[in-house]
């Protein structure tokens, strides 16, 4: 039997029951600062050092007694067995019949893959293969984007694509920027909405311009509409070589070679969006940071896949961070959870993993299709700190909500401006205290419940490989916590209703044709119209 169909959902697992129970019974009124006081080791017993990143979990609401259920959930709901499946090349996504690869996409191409159980052989035979192709074309990206990088002529690369073949580029090209080549401007365009594309194009010149565009099937609508408009000014600007300046990240040959684009980066279809920028879609971050500073990014994420595929469940990052949003989605209630990385170069990384989870989790059926009767995702948001601290903080502390915050902090700044760094890394060291221990007030409006859970995070420098591992972790992370739900995490069907519906109403704001339109739509559309 395929291991993907080896499956227990998790409200019928006893460690669920016992989880209820738990929370029943005196769980729900954990405190953390009683915690810290009754255990001098709790910070650690509950962090570990992970590939690149270490992790603090002991400002959570979990005990030794909740976390060997968390775990005893995990084994009983076959996370093990999914986490193979992936990593023999089986079809988990079972409703596209796909594979689930990206974590090939960083493999290394002198390493054979290995397989955990005996049954999943066979399928690791068409994984070699796979290999030998992403080298091939990881080869063949990274050299031509050598060539633009040593290119003086291009002074500006523009990326043109939506969802992840726009955020996870734009947010690595963000955070490596002390890595990024002088003399290149990297610019991303995604919303169809042209005051976008339009404030954009009087700042470029034709003649120094690279256009890449970013489309799997090379038909995405918004995609595809900006990319007409470029082509369009270029042309406009006496731009006559679209093969020089304009290049296709697609497997779409034919129509990319149309629209007069010769050069072609493809990929697979066991590579979805979201997890994308390890595959040519990263096109653009090679180009900017070189392909050593892309190689080391995908060591750096190989590496957390190996932590993730070996490590015991019990000293396993990625399980033990989805395990905890589970305990806190279906049993404390919380609904969203925000993330604050301290450092402006990862400001991009709340929006890049909003898409990541909300699209991999934000599903209502199990693997058979049936109703859940419990939460998936939670609502993802935030913003860089100390931004933030002076927008929604307030709410963190002093809200009715409670909601888990996930701080992530470089030990080493890359700058040299004095004072600055010290002033963050105190910040978030308070915030997160400030959370936790809160302050008493009798007159009420400056009173700090406090015992306010939090994650914090450590890279020691923020480099290609350690956010490359950064990266991975969070990926992985989504994996497990969708397969305790039972869920297929690697589809994402409820983007496409609106995409079909759009494709009605287009044509009807010329026309002004509201037949067949419910009444709030029809009203609206006679106004936009």
């Amino acid at each position: 039997m395929a291991l993907h169909l080896e499956r227990v959902r998790c409200d019928a697992a006893p460690a669920w029951v016992e989880l209820k129970d738990l929370y029943a019974e005196g769980a729900s009124a954990f405190d953390l600062r009683k915690a810290f006081a009754t255990d001098p080791q709790r910070f650690q017993s509950f962090s570990q050092q992970a590939p690149h990143v270490f992790a603090d979990l002991s400002k959570n609401l979990i005990d030794e007694a909740t976390q060997g259920l968390l775990l005893e959930l995990a084994e009983q709901t076959g996370l093990a067995q999914h986490r193979d499946a992936m990593f023999a090349g089986e079809k988990i996504n079972t409703t596209e019949q796909r594979a689930v690869m990206h974590w090939l996409l960083r493999y290394p191409q002198e390493k054979r893959p290995v397989a955990q159980v005996e049954s999943a052989r066979d399928a690791l035979k068409n994984v070699a293969n796979e290999l030998a192709e992403v080298h091939t074309t990881l080869d063949a990206m990274l050299a031509y984007a050598e060539k633009l990088r040593a290119d003086a002529a291009i002074t500006d690369v523009v990326n043109i694509g939506i969802g992840g073949s726009d955020l996870g580029p734009q947010m690595a090209v963000l955070a490596l920027d002390s890595f990024v080549t002088p003399g290149k401007r990297f610019h991303f365009i995604s919303n169809v909405d042209g005051h976008e594309l339009a404030a954009l194009l009087p700042r470029l010149k034709p003649e120094s311009t690279l256009f890449l565009i970013a489309s799997k099937t090379f038909t995405t609508a918004e995609t595809m509409t900006n990319a007409r408009s470029a082509k369009a000014w270029f042309e406009a600007g006496g731009g006559k070589d679209i093969a020089r300046h304009f290049a296709a990240l697609t497997t779409n040959v034919e129509a990319a070679k149309a629209f007069g684009i010769a050069t072609t980066f493809g990929f697979w279809d066991w590579v979805g969006g979201r997890y994308s920028m390890w595959s040519a879609i990263g096109l653009p971050i090679a180009i900017a940071i070189g392909a050593q500073g892309f190689r080391e990014f995908l060591a750096g994420a190989h590496a957390m896949d190996e932590h993730f595929r070996t490590a015991p469940l019990a000293e396993n990052l990625p399980v033990r961070l989805g395990l905890l949003d589970v305990w806190y989605r279906n049993f404390h209630g919380f609904t969203s959870r925000s993330i604050a990385p301290y450092h402006s170069a990862l400001r991009r990384l709340p929006a890049y993993l909003q898409q990541l989870e909300m699209e991999s989790n934000g599903k209502q059926v199990d693997l058979a299709g049936r109703p859940l009767p419990y939460g998936t995702s939670p609502v993802l948001w935030g913003e860089p700190g100390t931004n933030g601290q002076h927008a929604y903080f307030q709410m963190l502390h002093q809200g009715t909500d409670v909601v888990p915050v996930e701080f992530v902090a470089v030990k080493k700044a890359r700058h040299t401006l004095p004072g600055h760094h010290p002033a963050l890394l105190a910040n978030v060291l308070a915030q997160a205290q400030a959370l936790m221990v809160g302050k008493a007030d009798a007159g009420g409006h400056r009173n700090f419940p406090g015992n306010r859970p939090s994650t914090f995070l450590v890279l020691e420098e923020l480099t290609p490989e350690s956010f490359g591992a950064l990266i991975a972790l969070q990926e992985h992370r989504v994996f497990v916590s969708g397969a305790v739900w039972c869920i297929n995490s690697f589809d994402q069907w409820g983007v496409e209703l609106g995409k079909v519906l759009a494709k009605d109403i287009e044509p009807r704001l010329k026309s002004g044709d509201v037949a067949g339109l419910d009444g709030s739509t029809a009203g609206l559309l006679a106004r936009l119209s």
